[in-house]
């Protein structure tokens, strides 16, 4: 016989219904307590199923009773409320109906995430919570200023050292000077908890293979890709990129009826709120970097302005994510120097030792973003190298190219002295860090750089 248990769960009781042949039938409260539930679950049979609301302490509710039945489901409180919405309402009515529709097969379930997850996303929320007290402190402190007349800060940041030394020359009250001492000292304290939650989530993603592949998207950072990652779980669960980016509430709203014509709103926003904020600022950083979210952002830009542009942005990005996800395979248009130094920047941050004396096979940032922006205005060749897609130098035009054996910088110059000859040959092209030895420079085929023409 099966039998449901539906379960209508407050900070300190629970309101139980069980569900048997088509009936329902009151059991009573259960102390929302872990001696009470583990009691409660005792009493329960291996097949029966327990049907909760998603509530702050639903989960823990979920570990307690799992080991005593065959299955704990979690309801999506605002799909349910849109189902089965009545004008009484009680907590034994709302039991039964949840026991109700999941006897029926209509009950929209929410996916229950591992315990690892599970960790991640409190530590992501945490450090939510972190910068947003830090922003309120500082917002306080800006409060005050404006309040006695305080001219702007000449510096670039108020709270960092020289803002600090201007912020103690300013006349202002004893007990506000006292409140600002009180600021500062939160702001410190603040930071330290920062960093402690960063290297947390540094150690517990540094080996993710999804959190090192979202790193190759421009504008993800670490705090991005760990916080994309923990609200995502298992890819699997989203059959298509609309599904996720609905869950992320970037879907624009519709509404469509008869033969008139849909009409689109503004987005949902029903979903993850902090993951959705995340993929609006790494819009904005993305926005800045050459490739093809870029040319996205400026065309919706001149359209629509800059602040739709990056939700359409962040939408993209969203079904971005999906694709690399899914289909396990890295972002095309990554800049590969970026990309090495994010990594080796969540490694160090995780505590992996340092490496030194390997700065010099890596490409500089600086070089990464010119060869990227010449890929990115050449897209008959996305695939092709830099160095591949010059033409090759004539032999017989001095300066055309660099023979494998020149020597650059100090080693140069001090042998051209020995030989008694200028340091640098008169026509001969400048050494270029986009280029190969045996290849072509750009400078002297056409006079053109990595960025584009000079």
């Amino acid at each position: 016989m099966r039998r449901v248990i539906g379960m209508d769960i407050h900070r300190t009781f629970a309101e139980v219904v069980f569900w048997e042949d088509g009936r329902l039938r009151w059991h009573g409260r259960v102390d929302m307590t872990r001696s009470g539930l583990e009691g409660f679950g005792r009493s329960l049979a291996k097949g029966d199923e327990v049907v909760l609301e998603a509530t702050g302490n639903a989960m823990a509710v979920v570990r307690v009773l799992s080991p005593y039945v065959a299955r704990v489901i979690m309801a999506n409180p605002l799909q349910v409320k849109a189902i089965a919405h009545a004008h009484v309402k009680t907590d034994k009515i709302d039991a039964g109906v949840l026991a109700s529709l999941h006897a029926a097969g209509y009950l929209p379930e929410v996916w229950l995430p591992d315990a690892e997850t599970e960790r991640r996303r409190r530590l992501v929320a945490r450090r939510n919570q972190i910068v947003r007290h830090r922003t309120r402190v500082k917002n306080e402190t800006h409060a005050i200023l404006a309040a006695h007349l305080v001219p702007p800060c000449p510096h670039a940041e108020l709270f960092n050292g020289p803002g600090r030394v201007w912020l103690a020359r300013q006349a202002l009250p004893g007990d506000e000077r006292a409140a600002i001492t009180r600021h500062l000292r939160e702001l410190d304290r603040l930071g330290e908890d920062l960093t402690v939650l960063d290297r947390e989530i540094a150690e517990a993603t540094v080996d993710d293979p999804a959190v090192r592949r979202l790193l190759t998207i421009a504008g993800v950072n670490l705090t991005v890709a760990a916080g994309l990652v923990a609200a995502i779980g298992d890819i699997r669960r989203f059959a298509s990129p609309q599904q996720l980016v609905s869950y992320f509430g970037l879907n624009p709203r519709v509404r469509q009826s008869g033969l008139g014509l849909a009409q689109h709103g503004r987005i949902s926003k029903i979903g993850r709120s902090h993951a959705r904020a995340l993929l609006v600022e790494a819009a904005w950083a993305a926005a800045k970097a050459p490739g093809p979210l870029h040319a996205f952002f400026l065309r919706i830009r001149a359209r629509r302005g800059h602040q739709i542009a990056a939700v359409a942005t962040a939408r993209k990005m969203a079904v971005l994510v999906w694709h690399l996800l899914a289909k396990e395979t890295d972002y095309l248009w990554a800049r590969p120097a970026l990309v090495a130094h994010k990594l080796r920047a969540l490694e160090l941050q995780a505590g992996r030792p340092m490496k030194k004396g390997n700065s010099a096979a890596l490409p500089s940032p600086t070089t990464s973003r010119r060869c990227a922006t010449r890929r990115w205005r050449s897209p008959s060749r996305p695939s092709a190298p830099i160095s591949t897609s010059w033409p090759s130098g004539n032999p017989s035009r001095p300066g055309t190219g660099a023979p494998p054996t020149r020597r650059h910088g100090r080693a140069a110059r001090l042998a051209s002295l020995v030989e008694g000859r200028s340091p640098r040959r008169a026509g001969a092209a400048a050494p270029d860090r986009c280029t190969t030895p045996g290849t072509t420079s750009p400078a002297a085929h056409g006079r053109r750089k990595c960025g584009g023409s000079s």
